[in-house]
C-alpha cells in the first residue's frame, strides 16, 4: 500500500474503531467527536507501528504495487491495525478520563 494511502486508510479505520469502541463501552465513551479524534490518532499510530514492524506493506506488497497489482492483504492489515489502534487509544483515554473525574 502506498505510504499516504495506507496512512489515510489507517486514520479512517481508526475513527471507525474509536466510535465502535465508544458505542460498546458507554462508560469510557468520549462522545462522537472525542471518539473520532482519539480513534484517528490511535489509528495513525497503529497503522504506522504495523508498517514499521513489517506486518503490513512489506516487500511483497511493494512488488505487487509496482507490478500494477492490488495487495488486498496490505489493505486488510491497514484497516485492522488502524481500527484496533483507534479503539485501544479511545479506551485508554476513556479510562483516564473516568479516573480523573472521580
Amino acid at each position: 500500500m502506498d505510504g499516504i494511502i495506507g496512512l489515510i486508510i489507517s486514520l479512517i479505520s481508526g475513527a471507525v474503531g474509536g466510535n465502535i469502541a465508544g458505542a460498546a463501552l458507554k462508560e469510557q465513551s468520549l462522545g462522537t467527536v472525542g471518539n473520532s479524534i482519539a480513534g484517528i490518532i490511535g489509528g495513525g499510530l497503529g497503522g504506522q507501528l504495523l508498517s514499521a514492524l513489517g506486518v503490513v506493506g512489506g516487500t511483497a506488497a511493494a512488488a505487487s504495487t509496482q507490478a500494477g497489482g492490488f495487495d488486498i492483504g496490505s489493505l486488510i492489515g491497514q484497516v485492522a491495525g488502524g481500527g484496533v489502534g483507534g479503539a485501544i487509544l479511545m479506551i485508554i483515554i476513556g479510562f483516564i478520563k473516568q479516573a480523573v473525574a472521580k
